[in-house]
């Protein structure tokens, strides 16, 4: 069974840091590209973040640029999402998803999907 489920969300002010997890199972690791969404209410959801499976390339939506960091760790198949410090208007719902087969840009989108964690920045 397919299974991404996300951890590490919480509330934090503004100016901190999160580090979120994506934790992956029932699928080939390596051949799936996998990236960072996330929804607030009343949004769509919105990719924040991509990492290419065939040469770790990434990709970063513009508001997040330098604050944020994607990583992914083979050994224990999972992709990480480095939150620095974070702003109000990061509060949202963070997903984790993969594709085996698009590569990471501002198009990328998931098949497979976790069930979210909530992240809060308080004004």
């Amino acid at each position: 069974e397919v299974q991404l489920v996300e951890s590490g969300g919480g509330f934090v002010q503004a100016g901190g840091s999160l580090r979120l997890s994506c934790k992956t199972s029932g699928f080939a690791f390596a051949d799936y590209t996998i990236g960072w969404f996330r929804q607030a209410p009343g949004e769509e959801r919105e990719q924040v973040s991509c990492f290419n499976k065939n040469d770790g390339s990434t990709y970063y939506e513009d508001s997040v640029k330098g604050r944020f960091s994607i990583s992914s760790d083979k050994a224990r198949n999972t992709v990480y999402l480095q939150m620095n410090n974070l702003k109000p208007e990061d509060s949202a719902v963070y997903y984790c998803g993969a594709h085996p087969d698009y590569v990471c840009t501002r198009w990328f989108w998931a098949i497979f999907w976790g069930q979210g964690t909530q992240v809060t920045v308080p004004e």
